[in-house]
This record gives C-alpha cells, sequence and structure tokens, in this order.
C-alpha cells in the first residue's frame, strides 16, 4: 500500500501532460501563431520530419536533429522555447525567431543534453515550467472534469458483543 502511495505521487504532475499530439496542437497555437504552425510544430517534432512556419507572407522550415520525440518531450521543447522567447521580451514570436529558439533548444538535445542542463543554461529549471501557468492551460484542453464523490453513509454503531451483559 505504501509503495502504491509513493508510486501515485511520483506519477501525480505527469498527470496534467497533455495526452495527445491535438491537445499540445490547441495549447500551442498562440505560441505558434496559427493552428497550422502549431500542428506543423508537433508533427515535425513527434515524427522527426520537416517543420514549415508561416506568418502569411513567407514560410521558413527547419528539420528537428532529434529525430522523433515523444510527445513529453515535444512539451518540454515547446515550453522551453515559449518560455525563453518570453523572457527576453519575445510574446509574439516571428516564424524566423520560433525557428532560430526551437533549433537551437533541439541541437542540444540531440547532442546528448538533458532538459535539465538545456533548461538551467537559459535560467529555468523543467519542473516548474511543467508547473507554470501554461502547463496548467494545456492540463485544462478538452479534460474531462472529474464527478464528484458521493457522501460516505454513517457507520451504523456496532453492537455490544463482549457477551457480558448489564450489572
Amino acid at each position: 500500500m505504501k509503495r502504491t502511495l509513493v508510486l501515485l505521487a511520483l506519477l501525480a504532475p505527469l498527470a496534467a501532460w497533455p495526452e495527445n499530439s491535438d491537445q499540445l496542437v490547441k495549447a500551442y497555437s498562440d505560441f505558434a501563431g496559427s493552428d497550422a504552425n502549431s500542428r506543423s510544430l508537433v508533427d515535425g517534432l513527434r515524427n522527426g520530419k520537416e517543420v514549415a512556419l508561416t506568418d502569411g507572407k513567407t514560410t521558413t522550415t527547419f528539420t528537428p536533429p532529434t529525430g522523433k520525440m515523444g510527445n513529453g518531450n515535444v512539451k518540454i521543447a515547446l515550453a522551453l522555447a515559449e518560455a525563453d522567447l518570453a523572457k527576453r521580451g519575445i510574446t509574439d514570436p516571428t516564424p524566423e525567431q520560433i525557428k532560430a529558439e526551437m533549433t537551437g533548444i533541439l541541437q542540444e538535445r540531440a547532442d546528448r543534453k538533458g532538459w535539465g542542463q538545456i533548461a538551467q543554461s537559459r535560467g529555468f529549471r523543467v519542473g516548474e515550467l511543467m508547473r507554470s501557468e501554461h502547463a496548467e492551460r494545456v492540463a485544462r484542453v478538452e479534460k474531462p472534469q472529474r464527478p464528484e464523490r458521493p457522501e460516505k453513509p454513517e457507520r451504523p454503531e456496532r453492537p455490544d458483543r463482549s457477551g457480558r451483559g448489564p450489572r
């Protein structure tokens, strides 16, 4: 029982992570500038394929040097890129700025650096990024509401079974 509780406590932060690529696409649409750019980013990172970002006039492309990535790694990469650009005052990045930031982060990852090292070099901690307001926004995307628990009935009073009668 104790092991189960410890395991659940360790896995609880992961429950807030996006469950699928569609949730990531929705969560990062504002950052990417459009749903199409967000879809290209998420799909490109997930499949190790070319990412095409456009602002309506020009299109910029890059291929992630990391190869295929899981949703968790995609989430960390995007959260780190968004936070690092915002730290520099860029809250509405151009496709070229996103490309530069993402290729820098992804090249470090391809060079076998851990997410903690990459985040620390930019002045962040991965845990803080995952618990940020943005991470909460991602967790709320299409997350079904949990039904309320019914109240427990009161326990009936236990009969005296001591075998002794009143004295």
